[in-house]
């Protein structure tokens, strides 16, 4: 009898464990103020707030961050590495604990790395290099850390802004759905420019349709795919507008749709500049970041994927740069580069409205948030 007890009740913590897994967030800043690095936070979902166990030195601004697909693995840009080539480092993650150890660097190839991103299968990371105009392709090993970078693109051309389109700024580049295809935007040149992916060998190739251009000075910056893969929504930064593509899955063709949609209130007339861009789970909803409104843009996505503005929600702080919208579609954190917060919103997911939480967390230049479950 008190064996079969003990069989109930070691089951039953078991069962208690794995229902309790930890939500675990990462946020990437810049070096400044005090930051030491990358910073992680256990969410506590039930009473809405954020606690930090740990923060993990990396001086050189580990600004962007993408987590492998195992859930092994985290990969920083060095964004503020010296003069010259950037870098990403590469990270384990204690499964248990969330808590993350250095595992080795590579350089980016180019100046100024500020996004990366990693294949489905986990097996190539994508690192745009916003200063040299590149995108560096680097393989990933079993263990998870980072080979050389086995290719690269180097992008050329300008645009009308002499401000900041004098050349070529790779921005992001995103994995279709598909892994087939990667869309790299690049700011300088008004271009999406549409890569097929040899996976095997980390390398990418020029698409059968290579880009798709939007309106000139609109400055493209991130982009995200609708949960059907139908359609795609791409941030332009210097006109604090976004647009919004049908995508052929076949050839990765993008359409665009709608062009230049504004985010910004029609009374606003401050300096602005869009940064981050996230659809919810149900992709009933797009959300936009503004530095200078200091706000999300909050968009509603019809059936045919096409957008209609339908309010905008105040972040609690100046300079929202990243947001992270959680898995299930319940909350928002607002990472504010300039007041060293991450404000916290519950989301209604009918009307797509936000209303903040009250808890505003104290973190040194935030510039990314990304949440991973741990067991």
């Amino acid at each position: 009898m008190n064996k079969l007890l003990a069989t109930i009740l070691v089951s039953a913590s078991l069962t208690a464990q794995a229902q309790t897994g930890k939500e675990i967030m990462y946020i990437g800043t810049y070096s400044l103020r005090g930051s030491e690095g990358i910073y992680v936070f256990e969410f506590d979902r039930k009473a809405g707030t954020m606690h930090q166990i740990q923060a993990v030195s990396n001086v050189k601004s580990p600004s962007f961050l993408a987590i492998h697909p195992t859930g092994k693995y985290l990969y920083s840009v060095n964004e503020g590495a010296d003069k010259g080539a950037g870098g990403v480092s590469s990270y384990s993650i204690d499964k248990a604990t969330g808590k993350l150890q250095f595992m080795n660097s590579q350089s980016s190839l180019s100046a100024g790395p500020c996004h990366v991103s990693v294949d489905h299968t986990g097996k190539t990371a994508f690192v745009s290099n916003y200063g040299g105009g590149s995108l560096a392709v680097l393989p990933i090993k079993a263990d998870g850390t980072l080979g050389e970078s086995t290719d690269k693109v180097q992008d050329e051309g300008t645009g009308p802004n002499a401000q900041r389109q004098e050349k070529a700024h790779v921005h992001s580049a995103t994995l279709a759905p598909d892994n087939r295809f990667v869309y790299v935007a690049d700011l300088g040149t008004d271009k999406l420019n549409i890569f097929e992916i040899d996976v095997a060998n980390s390398k990418v190739k020029p698409a059968s349709t290579p880009y798709v251009s939007v309106k000139p000075g609109s400055g493209p910056r991130h982009f995200t795919f609708h949960p059907n893969g139908k359609y795609a929504y791409l941030v332009e930064e210097l006109t604090s507008t976004v647009a919004s593509f049908s995508r052929d899955a076949k050839t990765g063709k993008l359409t665009l749709m709608q062009d230049n949609v504004p985010t910004l209130p029609a009374n606003f007339s401050g300096q602005n500049t869009s940064a981050d861009i996230h659809i919810d789970p149900s992709g009933k909803f797009l959300y936009q970041s503004n530095r200078g409104f200091n706000g999300l843009a909050i968009l509603a996505v019809g059936k045919d994927g096409k957008l209609t503005k339908v309010g905008e929600q105040p972040t609690e702080g100046k300079t929202p740069r990243n947001f992270l919208i959680d898995p299930k579609g319940e909350f928002v954190f607002v990472a504010h580069q300039d007041t060293d917060n991450i404000t916290i919103f519950r989301r209604d997911q009918k009307t797509g409205l936000l209303t903040y939480t009250g808890q505003s967390v104290k973190v040194p230049a935030p510039v990314c948030v990304l949440m991973a479950s741990s067991h």
